[in-house]
Order: C-alpha cells, then structure tokens, then sequence
C-alpha cells in the first residue's frame, strides 16, 4: 500500500477462526477493495488459541494482523486497532459477521453527504433470517438503559431511511479519526459490552452526530462470541458505568427517579430468577455498578469530551424524553 487507505476496518477476534474465514471472506469482495489499496482489514487477535493467526498469515495476506499475547477485550483489542490504523475512517466490526459487497463503500458515502457527522451506523440484519432487522442504529432511553433501533422488526419503513440516531452499534460502524482523537478511543474498562454506547455519548456531548445508513448491510450471528452469564455481568455493570460516566448532572436530576426505578426492576426481575446464572450475573454486574458509581461521577468532568452540546440538545435525542415527543 503506497498511500493511506480511506477507510481501516479493524476487526478484534478471540478464538472465532470459525466466524473469521467468512467475515474476511466478504471483506474481500468490497466494492472499496482492501485487496486494492482504498481501504485495509486490521485483525486484532486477542490471545487466540485457535489457530487463528497461523491461518490469517496463510490464507489472508491482506489482512494486517496484531497479535496481543493477552485478551484485552472488545474495547482493548479495538483501541490496539484503532491505534496501528492508517485511514481517515475507522470502521468497527465484529468477527461474527458478513458484510454485502458494497457495505463500506455506502457507509463511507453516508459520512461523505454528512460532513456534520462524526460517524456513521450499519444496517445490521439477523444472520439467520436475512429479513430481520438486528440494529438501524442504536438508542438510549431517558432512563440510560441502551438499545437497537428496529431490533426484531422485518426490514422496511422507517428503517430503510437514512435518519440520524444516537449513535452506531460497536459491532458495524465508522468513526471519524478527527473524532476519535477528540473525544479518546473505547473505555478499557468496560472490556466488552457498552463500550460503544460510552463512546456514543462522548461523541454527542462533543457534538458529533451519528447518521444511520440503511444501504450499509451486514448479517451478524447473535452473541456467537460472546453470551450468556458473560454478557449479563458486564452488560447490567456497564450499563450503570455509561450512564455514570455520561449523563449530564441537570439531566440526571430530572430523571433519576426513572434511572433508578429501571434499575430497581432489573434486580426485581433477576432476583425472580435467581436459580438461573444469567440472573445471578446481572446482580453482580449491578453491584459491581453501583460500587465504582461515585468514582465514574467524579471522573465526569476530567473526561475528553469538552461538552459543546446543550443539555436541551442531548435531551431530545433520549428516547421517551418530553423533548423527543416534543421533537416527534
């Protein structure tokens, strides 16, 4: 490669050759071709034990590989990516998926109409039932509990429009470097889950809009790498950690009766099913939560992000707000 690619696509992977071959195998059919410069394929092997590196030196030259000798996570094994790549774009995506031919090319494009915007959000189908939407995008309620756009919902209206959404799924998205060395890369921290809903709210508190581009399509087997008890914890402790971390002091007293009633019911609702391990592990995650609570509250106003947007802005784009049924 004799100039820097456009776009970097950086892939951290951890025992997953399985999902590896095909996701790579679909990279390489870009119609923004890493095999012709315009773009690169970054994997960041996380410790694997698997084979996966022999098989990426062998089989995919292309692809730049980053061999950590330890697990460093989704957020780590991402910012060791982020941190080698060489393209204007930095473009996440998970192992677990397929992309269609012209997914980086159409997401590139939606930055491209959207100077405004610091990144931009995949159209992320069900792997297994190719009409299923997984993510348009990705929400956050006033009461700082995170979700996917459309998720469950057959593809169609409103889903097929472009629109602008609060921020991207950390499994398929493309960041702005301009961003990412304004507002600082994922949160070690969290290690896996929520990191990207972190991200997505510095980058709004920055004033980065996120834009969802509906042509930009991948197909993404659900928790292929990671489930379960696993993402139980770090999901009910992350969850409480973003919003620590993120939720401005005006805003969180307007709300916090609705954060901590949401929070309430989750432990309710686990407590319930307290002879399953998933249960169990969503209480240790949220105890785990609320512990470094006080520590993420006082670390809020030493982070990058300098804040420009107005809390009235950053209310509207919560979902359930009366500023975004205002909005409507």
């Amino acid at each position: 490669m004799t100039h820097a690619p456009r776009a970097s696509v950086i892939i951290p992977n951890w025992n997953g050759l399985s999902l590896l071959r095909p996701c790579l195998d679909s990279l390489a059919m870009q119609t923004l071709s890493p095999l012709g410069g315009a773009a690169e394929v970054i994997v960041v092997d996380n410790g694997s034990t698997d084979g996966s590196c022999e098989t990426l030196a062998e089989a995919y030259p292309w692809v730049r590989t980053l061999a950590l000798s330890d697990n460093l996570g989704y957020a780590g094994g991402c910012n060791a990516g982020i941190k080698a790549a060489k393209g204007e774009i930095l473009v996440l995506l998970n192992n677990d998926t397929e992309a269609e031919p012209d997914w980086l090319a159409n997401l590139v494009a939606a930055l491209d109409r959207h100077p405004e915007a610091g990144s931009a959000a995949s159209r992320i189908m069900l792997y297994d039932r190719r009409d299923t939407l997984h993510s348009a995008g990705d929400l956050v309620r006033v009461d700082g509990t995170a979700d996917s756009r459309g998720v469950w919902q057959p593809y169609g209206p409103p889903w097929d429009q472009e629109a602008w959404v609060f921020g991207g799924c950390g499994g398929a998205m493309a960041v702005r470097r301009q961003a990412i060395e304004e507002i600082g890369p994922f949160e070690t921290r969290f290690f896996m889950y929520c990191e990207d809903v972190d991200l997505n709210w510095r980058a709004q508190r920055a004033g980065y809009r996120c834009i969802y581009a509906p042509d930009a399509v991948v197909y993404h087997h659900l928790s292929a790498t990671g489930g379960g008890v696993l993402a139980s914890f770090y999901v009910g402790r992350n969850t409480l950690w973003a919003i620590a971390r993120n939720y401005p002091p005006d805003l969180f007293r307007r709300y916090r009766r609705r954060i901590w009633a949401t929070q309430w019911r989750i432990a309710c609702d686990a407590l319930r099913a307290w002879r399953g391990a998933a249960a169990r592990a969503r209480l240790r995650g949220q105890l785990a939560g609320l512990v470094r609570w006080p520590a993420w509250r006082a670390e809020y106003r030493r982070q990058r992000a300098p804040g420009r947007a107005h809390s009235a802005y950053l209310e509207s784009i919560l979902e359930g707000s009366q500023a975004a049924r205002e909005a409507q």
